[in-house]
């Protein structure tokens, strides 16, 4: 995704969040078709992905998964259920107080990890087994952000999440 020009109006636009968000849930996915693992703190590779997660030796455009916390409980709503637990939804990181989507294209931090948004982070097939059928389409559009992991170290809990200048 190219962002306009920096010092236009939509370029301003698009660069001025809110406030910084904040690390809510870690998981971590050990094999395909295994439950999650929830963790406290992760280590991020630089160039791949996290240690413990299936995805670790990738290319790096997926190295690290995030969901926005206010879309759990609309993703719930359009599944039909009173609520829906971030482990089922197989994204690494929950991260509540920013819109994830800002993030796309541009590089942001989680603690001192440098991570570059690279794709929005679509549903898969598996989202029918988890929530029901219509789970896909209860997650499109609310699937999150893709990051590849510029330079490593740790994410914890309470982390804060906010985008580079």
């Amino acid at each position: 995704m190219k962002l306009p020009p920096a010092d236009s109006e939509l370029g301003r636009l698009m660069a001025t969040l809110p406030r910084p968000g904040r690390v809510e849930w870690i998981g971590v996915r050990p094999a395909r078709n295994t439950p999650m693992r929830e963790v406290a703190e992760v280590e991020a590779g630089t160039g791949g992905g996290l240690v413990g997660d299936r995805y670790r030796g990738g290319s790096g455009k997926r190295g690290v998964t995030l969901i926005q916390a206010e879309h759990l409980p609309v993703i719930a709503a359009l599944s039909g259920h009173a609520s829906v637990e971030a482990s089922l939804l197989r994204r690494n990181l929950v991260v509540s107080g920013l819109p994830l989507i800002a993030l796309k294209g541009r590089r942001f931090r989680i603690g001192n990890v440098l991570l570059e948004g690279t794709d929005a982070c679509d549903p898969c097939s598996r989202m029918e087994e988890a929530l029901g059928p219509g789970g896909y389409n209860a997650m499109r559009g609310m699937g999150g952000l893709c990051a590849r992991i510029l330079e490593g170290g740790a994410i914890r809990l309470g982390d804060a999440v906010t985008a580079e200048s």
